[in-house]
């Protein structure tokens, strides 16, 4: 299968990225950049991109899947009009595009707390996007709703680093409706995706199949080691 990968320079996207090229079911994974990846492979095809021009290249997003982990932070992008520009325009325009080239499969990394009707902004413009994305008719869409993402970021964010050292003991207590608040390893959602992404090898179901990924599920996924495992969270929907 072809995959098309956004938001391979972040955190679980690289890792995703690492994890789609060592998969035998992956054929080539489309990665569009802005500036080029250090990572060499013969499956790797990157493509530099004005992202704000994205309909210049619709012939990219010929694939079977894409992974989107496209996603900056108010703070980095400058504004809450450049923050949606990226999260919600960037996103959407490529879901659209693989929409229309035929990709019969859409992961996208959303957050926990994502919702059209939200009062906070970041998590409003999350919602916005997924309710976008359904609306586009995808045979399979996976919505992933991680909670504090772990891992080492090129850059440093504070609150996330603050929030790192206390989640081991935080998660201790988040229980029951709680545990889908609990911190989780980039490397376990990245882990997750690339299992998905390689289940849909098999033929896309008769009826549109949305999924919402929280911590429990994702945390299954990642682990899952056979094509039944995975097929076993195809059908569950979380909460």
């Amino acid at each position: 299968m072809k995959v098309l990968l956004l938001g391979a320079t972040g955190l679980t996207g690289g890792m995703v990225l690492a994890g789609l090229l060592a998969r035998d079911e992956v054929e080539r994974v489309v990665v569009p950049v802005r500036k080029p990846l250090e990572s060499v492979h013969g499956k790797l095809q990157q493509q530099e991109m004005d992202f704000d021009r994205m309909a210049d290249y619709a012939k990219l997003f010929e694939v079977d899947v894409i992974v989107c982990c496209l996603g900056t932070t108010i703070k980095k992008a400058g504004s809450q009009e450049e923050f949606r520009k990226v999260d919600y325009g960037y996103c959407l325009k490529a879901a659209e595009l693989g929409r229309a080239a035929g990709a019969s499969g859409f992961v996208l990394m959303s957050a926990i707390g994502s919702s059209s009707s939200s009062t906070i902004f970041y998590n409003r413009v999350k919602g916005e996007l997924e309710d976008a994305v359904k609306s586009l008719g995808y045979p399979y869409l996976s919505i992933y709703h991680p909670s504090l993402l772990l891992g080492d970021r090129p850059e440093h964010r504070l609150g996330e680093a603050i929030g790192a050292k206390a989640m081991p003991l935080v998660n201790r207590v988040l229980l029951g409706p709680l545990e889908k608040y609990r911190a989780i390893e980039a490397q376990t959602v990245a882990s997750a995706m690339v299992n998905e992404v390689c289940s849909l090898v098999a033929k896309p179901a008769a009826e549109q199949v949305v999924q919402v990924r929280q911590y429990e599920d994702i945390v299954a996924l990642a682990g899952a080691s056979t094509q039944g495992d995975i097929q076993k969270h195809h059908h569950h929907k979380a909460d």
